[in-house]
């Protein structure tokens, strides 16, 4: 078939032909930004889950949906090593840049501008990688303490005032916060819940890791009564075959009976790896119905570049210690796995594989879904992890 008119779509925060599966949270967010639009309350949501289920693109038309709205928007990428403020102040000047252009809002827009640059000014000692237009000169004693608490919290109020005094909000979308260090997690709590007291129409939606909620109550005790935590994970049965079916109906194709259902059985529903088979039996397939035959040859390709990008891109920032604790976790199968169990694969006391342990925590490749427990935030990565490192030699090495 042409693989020009592939309709599949597999990327990393690529929107797939058909979010399928999602309505139910689609419109329990929307209904959320609209409520803390309209100055009622609402919790802020964290979007959980392992990578390859959509958190990215679901953040992606969340906020498409709220921009559509009219509500202000700021989208972010919290990477390793970066500090909140540098994520957060070009984004917000942004948007505070649009809302000063309202006539209703130019005012309190304005004196925002003007407590950004106080929070830039006051913090950049301290976070030296903040790197922010400065438009207007700022307030003093307005969020310039240098203090991120404090000064978070004042810049976040005045913001959220300019947006009101606009008739609208101003959401958050912040993907990949567990890499933000709990300290400023803290901040960012503290803020959000300063302006649920006053009313302030801000809102955050984020996405982050399994070990996020976890992140966040340490960071704040009560940070699990001010936000919602939807776990995000594969698709049904149902939602899957609708993932696969309606894309390639609407190029006219069909697949021929057992074709999904094997599909399905391979990747386990996560959305990540069903665009990869479709995309892959697509091309294999010389006509339509794709056949289960199609698929099983498909499957090799598609395992093959899952190897060479989703998986491989995570393993090479791997070191050789990291290596050998996740093929020693792969040994005893998908997980979760108790800590003790994995140390007597390596021959090694648990204490001695703490530092490494924590180690892909911080990296985001594993999590502990309980205390002494660890499992892998990368769906499969077991099997992966076993075709790249098939020798036993691992042990020793």
């Amino acid at each position: 078939m042409n693989p020009i008119t592939n309709p599949y779509a597999p990327g990393a925060g690529t929107p797939p032909p058909e979010l399928a599966g999602r309505d139910e949270l689609l419109r329990a967010v929307d209904i959320a930004a609209q409520r803390i639009r309209a100055g009622r309350t609402a919790k802020s949501v964290l979007m959980i889950g392992l990578r390859g289920v959509g958190k990215t693109v679901l953040l992606d038309r969340m906020r498409d949906a709220a921009e559509a709205a009219g509500i202000h928007t700021l989208r972010m990428e919290a990477p390793e090593g970066r500090s909140l403020p540098a994520i957060l102040a070009p984004q917000l000047r942004q948007a505070l840049l649009r809302l000063s252009r309202s006539e209703q809002a130019q005012a309190l827009g304005r004196r925002a501008l003007r407590a950004l640059a106080g929070f830039a000014k006051s913090l950049k000692v301290k976070y030296a990688d903040i790197e922010v237009g400065i438009d207007f000169d700022p307030e003093p004693g307005l969020a310039d303490n240098g203090d991120l608490e404090h000064d978070l919290q004042a810049l976040l109020e005045v913001a959220g005032r300019a947006a009101q005094a606009g008739g609208t909000a101003l959401l958050l979308f912040i993907d990949e916060l567990q890499y933000v260090e709990e300290e400023q997690l803290a901040s960012l709590i503290t803020a959000l819940h300063r302006c649920a007291q006053q009313q302030v129409p801000v809102m955050l939606v984020g996405a982050g890791l399994p070990q996020l909620p976890g992140q966040m109550g340490r960071a704040k005790s009560y940070a699990e009564r001010l936000f919602d935590f939807p776990f995000i994970g594969p698709l049904d049965a149902q939602a899957a075959h609708r993932a696969l079916e309606v894309p390639a109906a609407e190029q006219g194709v069909a697949f021929a009976d057992g074709a999904i259902a094997h599909i399905v059985d391979a990747t386990e529903g996560y959305p990540y790896f069903l665009q990869e088979w479709g995309k892959h039996a697509w091309d294999v397939a010389a006509a339509s119905p794709i056949t289960l035959a199609d698929v099983q040859a498909a499957s090799i390709t598609a395992t093959a570049a899952l190897d060479e990008s989703f998986f491989r891109v995570r393993f090479d920032r791997l070191t050789p210690n990291e290596k050998r604790y996740l093929r020693a976790m792969a040994e005893l199968g998908p997980g979760p796995h108790r800590s003790g169990d994995i140390a007597a694969l390596l021959a090694r006391k648990v204490t001695s594989l703490a530092p490494t342990r924590n180690q892909l925590i911080a990296k985001g490749m594993i999590w502990s879904p309980s205390h002494g427990d660890t499992a892998f935030t990368v769906p499969m990565f077991d099997r992966f992890m076993r075709r790249i490192m098939p020798a036993d030699d691992w042990r020793d090495a």
